[in-house]
């Protein structure tokens, strides 16, 4: 396949970074526009797979899967500009939150095939999680290919479109609520005379191991809580201060925040 990426900025870029491997050994093909001219021909010059673009239609005109990874506000432009090239065998990927694939189809035409990811930065170092959401046109052999450049850079599930706020909320934008918690710990780690570069790998690496634990065993989070609380030990009285202020509540009031704000933003 020749894989197409319009705009190489922090998510694309780390999904065209990521795949790029897999794409040799697979024998496709990457191209890549970004308005950062720059930007596009070091990645041409760094990883032998990829193929710089002097516009977005000279990208869209040569790849099989277009994956538009410009700011939501850019769709209105750039689906205009790419319209003629885009064909009903390609197909358009998107990343950009607040764009359904209704908008999409609306400039591109009923029969686009049309897949909407919804990554999250740990793509940078293939941690994602990726959530995918198809349209009726996108056949099972299609979807399978393209899902694996996703499964390139972390883990993908597919969804329904209709879930999408829902996994912004609990994977597109908790990796910020991850991060403040990290921050929290290692800020009173230093209070305590830690030295901050010593508390960042402490903390960071608590958290990693927390969650594989969540992964890798048939455990519940709950009971996996529980079995790290002894009775009168340090942590029952870490969590219990910690449930006393609300921080079950706070985490699900944020998780609400991004979700509103993604369906309001929806166009």
């Amino acid at each position: 396949m020749k894989i197409g990426f319009i705009g190489a900025g922090n998510m694309g870029g780390a999904i065209l970074k990521g795949y790029a491997k897999t794409a040799a050994q697979n024998g496709d093909q990457i191209l890549v526009f970004d308005i950062n001219e720059e930007k596009r021909t070091a990645l041409e010059q760094q990883i032998p797979v990829v193929s710089a673009c002097s516009s977005e239609k000279e990208l869209a005109r040569s790849s099989d899967v277009i994956l538009l990874g410009v700011k939501p506000n850019m769709f209105e432009t750039l689906l205009p500009q790419i319209a003629e090239e885009c064909t009903s065998e390609k197909v358009i990927v998107s990343m950009a939150a607040g764009v359904s694939i209704g908008f999409i189809q609306s400039y591109l035409g009923s029969e686009q095939r049309i897949i909407r990811i919804m990554p999250n930065t740990p793509a940078q170092v293939s941690e994602s999680m990726v959530a995918v959401c198809r349209n009726q046109h996108v056949d099972d052999q299609t979807f399978r290919q393209v899902f694996g450049i996703f499964e390139a850079i972390g883990r993908a599930e597919e969804v329904d479109e209709a879930l999408i706020h829902c996994v912004i909320g609990v994977s597109g934008s908790s990796p910020a609520y991850t991060y403040m918690y990290i921050d929290a710990l290692i800020q009173a780690a230093v209070d305590y005379g830690m030295d901050e570069e010593k508390a960042k790998v402490f903390a960071a690496q608590s958290v990693l191991g927390a969650a594989k634990m969540v992964l890798e065993t048939d455990i519940s989070p709950e009971q996996l809580r529980i079995n790290v609380c002894s009775p009168g030990g340090t942590t029952i009285e870490a969590v219990n201060k910690l449930m006393e202020n609300g921080f079950m509540d706070h985490v699900k009031e944020g998780f609400a925040a991004a979700v509103e704000k993604s369906k309001a933003m929806t166009k």
